[in-house]
């Protein structure tokens, strides 16, 4: 596949080394030399120093003949103008772009054929609130991610003492619990993954990826650990965008607070959310957080445009005593270094919007992706088409199905029925298939499973 990926900043970069290893033609364009001479020394794709909005600039970049556009840079016009010229003069395929601010965001209808045409809307700051809103709805959880609009839920959760499943081996469950539908699709311990089977062990500080209905969510944490306490509390320090969407998600059903240093942006908070309680201050400032009984507070989420303010205002709330801290952080580096310290929960504005953008990069019908464990795994959702002579999983059982070693298939939603897969299961047509696999460089042998064959057309 060729495409073109415009903003060679964090989001182009990684999105770039995640596909180039793929078999793609990838081209980067950006202003900024540096960072095409610093992408260029570490991966084998092109680049183009230029903006990514003039027609000139797209051509040499190869609009003429490419199968996709990703309009990634930190500017929403940008990202716009390009999608309309690459609609407009070169008739590209697939036009994605990030646009990030609400003023666009909340005017859907000027995103079509007829105005700005861009097939795929990327906003971060929509799929972090998601991501967190999920977070806060299971408290422990690590991550939970959904397929199947929902019907299915990728849970992970660190194993803790006092869990029923602890020491034992994972067919325990059955016998445990025969009512709950759950699959472990991985286990990681001490960093390395584990391919789990009915006699694993779960340890002590493991890191486990269950799959179960949504039902069986909270049934399945407290094999795993103490089920902890619903939260109530929550202070979201930062009333960007991002702060703003997540008061008005959590305020009708937590008690919430958002604390901002800017004046102005107070009183725009003041005025736009109902039940939220809206303080001018620094959140890195200890007598504040005193006075907002931060020891009482169930979870504190970190949400400025800064690192260190984040990193900083987060490290002091837990130390006062706050239960859960969730933090964004935008520098891969960054992560490295606070992911085992005093943040439970470390966000990734970039990996999400990743996570995106893969659903409609992959071959094949796919339509969900998951990036996990910084990109080196994947859990993916694709829609079986097909007959037994054109495709090669419709109509075969799982256990027959020539997966690579790395990918297991979890479990199957059919219509409105979930079933979570064993090797005597039976794939047809139209089931959504849920696949985890551990080793990313498998994914095109994945990919290639449920292509349809010439036959079936």
């Amino acid at each position: 596949m060729k495409i073109i990926i415009l903003g060679a900043g964090q989001v182009g970069a990684t999105l770039a080394a995640n596909l180039a290893s793929e078999d793609n033609d990838i081209t980067v364009v950006d202003l900024d030399d540096a960072l095409l001479r610093e992408l260029q020394d570490k991966l084998d794709i092109q680049t183009i120093q230029g903006n990514g909005a003039h027609p000139d600039i797209l051509e040499r970049a190869g609009g003429n003949d490419a199968d996709m556009l990703i309009a990634v840079t930190n500017q929403d016009e940008t990202n716009m103008v390009a999608c309309q010229i690459a609609s407009t003069l070169f008739k590209t395929p697939t036009k994605i772009g990030r646009v990030r601010s609400n003023s666009y965001i909340r005017r859907p209808e000027i995103f079509h054929d007829h105005a700005l045409p861009i097939d795929v809307r990327i906003s971060p700051e929509k799929e972090v609130t998601k991501h967190i809103k999920r977070l806060i709805q299971y408290p422990g959880a690590l991550q939970v991610m959904e397929f199947a609009d929902g019907k299915l839920q990728l849970v992970v959760v660190r194993a803790e003492t006092g869990g029923p499943l602890i020491g034992q081996p994972i067919s325990f469950l059955k016998e445990h619990m025969p009512t709950i539908k759950t699959r472990i699709v991985a286990i990681y311990r001490h960093g390395q993954s584990i391919q789990p089977d009915g006699d694993t062990r779960i340890q002590v500080d493991d890191e486990v990826f269950f799959l179960t209905a949504k039902k069986d969510v909270m049934g399945m944490m407290s094999e795993l650990r103490r089920l902890d306490n619903p939260y109530r509390r929550i202070i979201i320090a930062g009333g960007g965008n991002i702060g703003e969407r997540l008061a008005q998600t959590l305020e009708h059903d937590y008690q919430v607070k958002i604390i901002e240093r800017d004046l102005g942006r107070c009183r725009y908070l003041s005025e736009n959310l109902d039940n939220t309680i809206v303080l001018r201050g620094d959140a890195a400032k200890q007598e504040l957080l005193a006075e907002e009984n931060i020891e009482s507070t169930d979870v504190f989420c970190a949400l400025t445009n800064n690192d260190e303010a984040n990193i900083m205002s987060s490290m002091l709330a837990k130390r006062m005593g706050v239960r859960t801290v969730m933090t964004i952080i935008n520098n891969p580096a960054y992560i490295d270094i606070v992911q085992d310290g005093m943040i439970d929960i470390v966000i990734s504005p970039q990996h999400m919007t990743i996570s995106t953008l893969l659903s409609f990069i992959r071959r094949g019908d796919v339509v969900n992706v998951h990036s996990l464990r910084k990109g080196a795994a994947e859990a993916l959702e694709a829609i079986a088409h097909g007959d037994y002579r054109s495709s090669k999983v419709v109509g075969r059982k799982v256990s027959n199905i020539s997966l690579p070693d790395s990918a297991t298939i979890a479990a199957i939603v059919r219509e409105e029925e979930v079933i979570i897969a064993t090797g005597e299961q039976m794939i047809q047509a139209e089931d959504h298939v849920i696949i985890f696999v551990s080793n990313k460089k498998q994914i095109p042998v994945v990919e290639q499973l449920f292509q349809v064959g010439l036959t079936f057309f």
